[in-house]
């Protein structure tokens, strides 16, 4: 069984850099039940069940364009209901020394997924599923995104070293990122907690 992988880069932008237009309008629940209900078939595939960019990933409505603390979570809580149906298509866990996220991407045409870091502290893959007119390639992100493209944002967490992280594509569909943990966090971490009674 032969896979191609490949590395994809990571951008990373500041805040002097961001494009505050970008994802400023919101997907509300009762606009994704209309524009799911249109029953375009890779309408479903981008954001039906399982898919990491539906809203109802986590069995609620959550607006992917919203950062999401996915590494605080367990994938086997969150994800139960879908895993009882084989439905998903999207696992994370943390490891010793990083943090990981695997997903099967919409498999529509060839994928054109980005993945960002934005200040450290967000990461952001997204990509399209719609072919646009040319003028509206750099803003697609800030009018009705989903009519066009697809986005997951993830808060990362305080140990996650961003700058080492690794984006990896296999057979054009599966992506893996990595994102290693600091090793030097373990002395300035404080838990806030006190002491053990």
């Amino acid at each position: 069984m032969s896979s191609s992988s490949t590395k994809i880069e990571v951008h990373h932008h500041t805040e002097d850099q961001k494009n505050p237009e970008k994802w400023c309008v919101l997907l509300g629940e009762d606009v994704f039940k209309k524009f799911i209900c249109q029953g375009n078939p890779t309408v479903h595939k981008v954001f039906g069940d399982g898919s990491l960019f539906s809203p109802l990933l986590f069995g609620k409505f959550f607006d992917p364009s919203d950062a999401f603390p996915l590494w605080e979570f367990e994938s086997d809580i969150l994800l139960s209901h879908l895993r009882s149906t084989g439905q998903t298509t999207v696992d994370w866990l943390q490891t010793d020394q990083a943090y990981v996220l695997k997903a099967e991407l919409p498999g529509v045409g060839k994928n054109q997924v980005q993945v960002l870091v934005e200040n450290g502290k967000i990461v952001e893959i997204s990509g399209q599923w719609k072919q646009i007119k040319e003028s509206m390639k750099k803003d697609w992100r800030s009018g009705h995104w989903w009519e066009f493209g697809y986005v997951r944002r993830l808060e990362l967490p305080e140990d996650a070293d961003w700058r080492k992280m690794e984006v990896f594509l296999s057979n054009d569909i599966l992506v893996e990122i990595r994102i290693p943990k600091n090793s030097s966090s373990g002395s300035d971490v404080s838990q806030g907690n006190g002491a053990a009674a």
